[in-house]
């Protein structure tokens, strides 16, 4: 509200005046007064306040504006941590759909004897494939694909497959006599030639830098066909010649 001072000098018309302390009544007006009486005049100084106007006051003690509270911290962020105002993205969960484009290479495929088999005698059937990585981008990521060899299917070509943890080795690595049976050998029971194949499973895992591996579910699949194996008959007769000396001869 805004103040005035107003200072009233009267003559003192008698000693009926007010005396010190007395209240003021101004109408229309809130008043605070003092008087002083002399004895020749009257003093009244007032205060007066008009009616719904503020009254400024910036004395000692007086109301300052308020200012704005801080702001309040980040919900579970403490003052000094470095970690406060930083996203944390964690890596991307990854199925075998993402990572189609990352192919490993297929596996190679032969047999002993090569592309010929004896029916009745086991033969020898070899795949070999290895662990391989492939690094590319992946969800938006540098990545790493690693691929390692599972299991591995071969199909005779007869009908019927069979599942190895290896894809075998040959009997001279392996220590053993020609036509003896393997982990990856097949009897064949009719003369003929089979398409012979392999699928190897591989399990695949990722990794996007922090040489931590992350295992995807499932298995990536990779076939090799194309191998044909002419199985045969083997028949002993007792023959004056052998089939070098005589290439027309029984059995030759």
């Amino acid at each position: 509200m805004t103040a005035a001072s107003v200072v009233l000098v009267g003559v003192l018309l008698g000693p009926a005046a007010h005396a010190s302390g007395d209240d003021c009544d101004i109408t229309g007006w809130q008043t605070s007064c003092d008087v002083a009486n002399s004895g020749s005049q009257v003093d009244i100084t007032a205060g007066l306040d008009r009616p719904g106007t503020p009254r400024p006051d910036n004395g000692p003690g007086a109301a300052r504006p308020s200012e704005p509270d801080p702001a309040p911290p980040e919900p579970g962020c403490d003052e000094g941590d470095p970690r406060c105002g930083f996203i944390v993205v964690g890596v991307p969960d990854v199925t075998l759909a993402d990572i189609a484009s990352f192919r490993p290479a297929a596996p190679t495929l032969t047999g002993e004897p090569t592309g010929f088999g004896v029916v009745g005698m086991p033969t020898n059937l070899v795949a070999e494939a290895s662990e391989q990585r492939l690094t590319g981008t992946l969800l938006g990521w540098d990545v790493t694909v690693r691929f390692v060899p599972a299991a591995f299917v071969f199909d005779h070509g007869d009908g019927t497959t069979a599942t190895a943890t290896t894809g075998g080795a040959s009997w001279e690595r392996l220590g053993q006599a020609q036509f003896s049976p393997t982990a990856t050998s097949h009897v064949y029971r009719e003369r003929g030639t089979y398409p012979v194949a392999v699928t190897v499973q591989y399990a695949a895992s990722v990794d996007f830098g922090s040489g931590t591996w992350r295992p995807v579910p499932g298995r990536v699949s990779v076939t090799t066909a194309g191998y044909d194996v002419r199985v045969v008959e083997v028949r002993t007769a007792l023959v004056d010649r052998t089939c070098a000396e005589d290439p027309s001869g029984p059995g030759c």
